[in-house]
């Protein structure tokens, strides 16, 4: 079995079966990204397939100054971004009615960051729901959740992704998190 840089160097080459083998290493991953940002199993699949066909014309520009998975998970959040920003959603999801179906999900990551400010690994389930209720916060708040909680990077790798400060990125993690107890507080079971 190939390493990844030789994959990597026969993609460059032109081998596009070697692309499948990277498509094949890292699709789980970009689902779970797509499916935290965007809330919905179907736009996911879809995203994850967009990200890839850009990934593969645009392999020209991959630096290996970075890890293919980081690039694709930028290549991933940037989509994702630009979906949620175009989306203007139409349609608001209750709270209420969130909150009153996936309501255990809810309690466990609220207690996880509440308590301890710890990430958690998430099932596919738990994803779309956190989507679904990150979908209800301002941008901000939803991508430093999304980067933390779901991707689970260190706070080093955010402040270079979002090109700020570690005191920035904890200070704004901070706020997000709360922000999001402060949203969901009326439907909080005590």
């Amino acid at each position: 079995m190939q390493n990844e840089n030789d994959i990597i160097t026969a993609v460059q080459s032109g081998d596009i079966e070697a692309f499948g083998t990277l498509v094949r290493a890292h699709q789980t991953r970009v689902r779970l990204v797509c499916l935290a940002f965007l809330g919905n199993a179907g736009e996911a699949d879809d995203a994850a397939q967009e990200v890839f066909v850009r990934a593969f014309k645009g392999f020209e520009n991959f630096k290996r100054d970075a890890s293919f998975e980081t690039w694709i998970i930028r290549i991933a959040d940037n989509l994702c971004l630009d979906l949620l920003r175009a989306r203007k959603r139409h349609r608001t999801e209750s709270l209420d009615a969130l909150l009153e179906q996936q309501g255990e999900i809810f309690e466990g990551f609220l207690s996880r960051i509440k308590d301890t400010g710890e990430s958690s690994t998430y099932t596919p389930k738990d994803l779309e729901f956190l989507g679904r209720l990150f979908a209800a916060l301002p941008e901000d708040d939803r991508e430093i959740l999304i980067l933390r909680e779901v991707e689970q990077l260190s706070y080093e790798t955010i402040a270079e992704r979002l090109r700020c400060s570690l005191d920035a990125v904890k200070g704004r993690l901070k706020r997000s998190r709360q922000n999001l107890i402060n949203k969901c507080h009326p439907f909080i079971h005590k």
